[in-house]
């Protein structure tokens, strides 16, 4: 068995680990989160958005709503309007002041609690706890030479892009970051990056 077989295989173990220690804590946050969304919002309890997974095999990424329901088919007269969110929303496909996003979806962002139903994804294969950042096939044209190496991981739900700035990054920076990632993985750095995610999840640095 080669050393990056046996990487793969005991990020299996590490994640099934994981899943098992954070969904003891997880599950009364659910119960929570679950009752805030629906008093405040009438709408769906998650947000699920297609995105391109390992080998290029598409999957459906889960979120706790954190948007006004209906919120994708408001995007285009927004970004008809204003400009600047247009060139906002191109350039990372996402909007920094978004007004879809409801008062608790915020607080939701801030705290990265959104994130959590991607334990889910986790659960089922998809997505890793570390890896490079789940993509829509829009992004695929944004990798270039390097998509290759992108579809050959599977997504991580936490990243080296998300602990060094997050969203406050360039895609350009996001790209070269999850390349590094790539080039250099093996446990001890995914142990790493797991460690340093719960400091940036306290800082709230770079979410929206």
């Amino acid at each position: 068995m080669g050393k990056e077989e046996i990487y793969y295989k005991y990020k299996k173990y590490l994640d099934l680990l994981l899943l098992f220690i954070v969904s003891i804590f997880a599950f009364p946050l659910f119960l929570i989160i679950f009752l805030i969304i629906k008093l405040t919002s009438p709408g769906p309890l998650f947000y699920k958005h297609k995105r391109v997974g390992q080998h290029g095999k598409p999957f459906y990424l889960y979120k706790f709503r954190t948007m006004l329901d209906g919120a994708e088919k408001l995007l285009p007269e927004i970004l008809k309007k204003d400009a600047q969110a247009r060139e906002e929303f191109e350039n990372g496909y996402k909007l920094k002041n978004d007004p879809r996003v409801t008062p608790i979806g915020r607080i939701l962002r801030k705290t990265s609690l959104d994130e959590l139903p991607q334990l889910i994804n986790i659960l089922k294969g998809e997505m890793s706890f570390v890896g490079p950042r789940p993509i829509v096939e829009e992004e695929k044209v944004k990798y270039g030479k390097y998509l290759p190496l992108l579809l050959k991981e599977k997504p991580g739900l936490t990243g080296l892009w998300q602990v060094s700035g997050r969203n406050n990054l360039s895609y350009e920076e996001r790209v070269a970051l999850d390349m590094e990632y790539i080039r250099k993985k093996s446990l001890r750095l995914d142990i790493k990056i797991i460690l340093k995610t719960i400091s940036v999840l306290f800082s709230g640095n770079g979410a929206y």
